[in-house]
């Protein structure tokens, strides 16, 4: 059933007070580097499967860290999956793919490589056309479609095909970045995303994401409304060019679902999250899920297929998103030829 005209009314003001909230997070810096090409400037190793990868970033004229999960078995080349996170990746405690879910261990037996930016903050992974001064340089649509891959697939022996997930922000940005970038990738996941940007509700989403928690100036990502960018990279608009790809959709109703209550240990009895959980994170939830139900019917108008699950009450919050990674795996699995 489609979000009632009141509910989207209440969303929609929901967002506009949480954009006048103040957040009180900053951007972090990276270091950079005088080379002109991508490369990898060094290599961690956690386990033997989990690597920290520095790839400089001649775009961003910075070097960027990635987590990267490779397969037990690498003797014959794998696909790769790119995992975007959320807008408080390092930042906000306890959030972001390697802090919050248990994508180690889920993917410790599959047969491809995972690879996940930890920067990007309150960025929408894309390319900015003005620095920012708190958020700085971004360029993460050129690093990320054309700079790492040939990085990646040459250091990990890929086999040259990918997919790409994200949730919150990202779910946003994974979307575009596969609708945009040709046959780059075969799949995308997007979970609890606004891939809306050209309609009120989409713009105080990104405003709430990158002006009242990033504290940067939303113009310096594509400029004033009237700029052709942010039509371009409106997925309603441009689902047709989702068409051929493999697809999956998530997002909740806002109601209280159950992780929202003090069962869940990733609050650790913390009354107060509890409460911006339900309040805050349902508010935010409710508008995601317009937004996701406008681009299934969109895709669905265009004869499109997609895999979604769009009617389970929950909130913008970690313990759905680590579920729809195993809802959505035997998706981007297909979609990467990958047994599920």
């Amino acid at each position: 059933m489609r979000i009632s005209t009141t509910l989207r009314a209440l969303a929609l003001t929901s967002l506009v007070a949480l954009t006048a909230a103040t957040f009180g997070t900053s951007a972090a810096s990276a270091d950079g580097d005088t080379g002109q090409t991508a490369h990898i400037t060094s290599i961690q190793t956690l386990t033997d499967q989990h690597w920290v990868v520095n790839v400089y970033s001649p775009a961003m004229e910075s070097i960027q860290a990635l987590d990267v999960l490779v397969p037990a078995d690498r003797s014959v080349p794998r696909p790769t999956l790119y995992a975007l996170n959320g807008a408080g990746q390092g930042l906000v405690s306890k959030s972001g793919w390697f802090e919050a879910t248990d994508v180690v261990d889920f993917f410790a037996d599959k047969d491809v490589n995972v690879v996940s930016p930890r920067g990007g903050n309150y960025s929408y992974y894309a390319d900015w056309i003005k620095d920012d001064p708190e958020l700085g340089r971004n360029k993460w649509e050129t690093f990320l479609t054309k700079e790492l891959p040939p990085v990646i697939d040459a250091e990990l022996g890929t086999n040259g095909i990918n997919s790409i997930m994200g949730m919150s922000m990202s779910a946003s940005a994974s979307l575009f970045l596969t609708a945009l970038n040709g046959d780059l990738y075969k799949g995308v996941a997007s979970f609890s995303g606004c891939a809306r940007t050209t309609d009120e509700l989409g713009r105080q989403y990104m405003k709430l994401v990158v002006e009242t928690r990033g504290m940067g100036d939303l113009t310096n990502m594509w400029g004033e409304p009237d700029n052709p960018l942010w039509a371009e990279h409106d997925m309603y608009i441009n689902a047709d060019k989702l068409r051929g790809k493999m697809i999956y959709l998530s997002s909740r109703t806002g109601l209280p679902g159950k992780y929202d209550n003090q069962d869940n240990v990733r609050l650790n009895g913390a009354v107060d999250t509890l409460a911006d959980q339900i309040v805050l994170g349902g508010a935010i939830e409710a508008a995601t899920g317009e937004c996701t139900r406008q681009i299934a019917g969109r895709l669905s108008e265009l004869g499109i297929p997609a895999v979604t699950d769009l009617d389970q009450p929950g909130t913008h919050s970690w313990g759905y998103w680590e579920e729809d990674l195993r809802k959505a795996w035997p998706t981007l699995a297909a979609s990467m030829g990958l047994a599920v």
